[in-house]
């Protein structure tokens, strides 16, 4: 079965950076868009970035642009998403999504169960 482990999180000043990783399993992850969502503390879950199974194409939160960069290494079976300048409200749980299409697609995206909690903060 479909398995993603999102790792990396922890506490982080403003203006810092991090780096999550979502290692997956159970499916060819090389035929999938993969996604990273987020749920900040009492919200619900949003979107951050999504990536084409080949990687040539993101997207990307408004709320992210030109901070967060996603990218995948297919032969390590890894997503990952690079966050720089990282600000007070990016503090959330950050969960890795297995898309149902090659393409970035937003619908029936299979989430990992646990997330990595990401906290901004002085």
């Amino acid at each position: 079965q479909v398995q993603l482990v999102e790792s990396g999180g922890g506490w982080v000043q403003p203006g810092g950076s991090l780096r999550l990783s979502c290692e997956a399993s159970g499916f060819l992850f090389s035929g999938y868009a993969m996604f990273w969502y987020r749920q900040p503390p009492g919200k619900e879950r949003e979107l951050v970035a999504g990536i084409s199974s080949g990687g040539g194409l993101t997207d990307y939160a408004d709320s992210v642009k030109g901070r967060f960069t996603v990218s995948r290494d297919n032969a390590r079976n890894t997503l990952y998403l690079q966050m720089k300048s990282l600000k007070p409200e990016d503090t959330a749980m950050y969960y890795c999504g297995k898309g149902q299409r090659p393409t970035i697609v937003y619908y029936g995206i299979n989430f990992g169960d646990k997330g990595t909690l990401v906290t901004v903060s002085s």
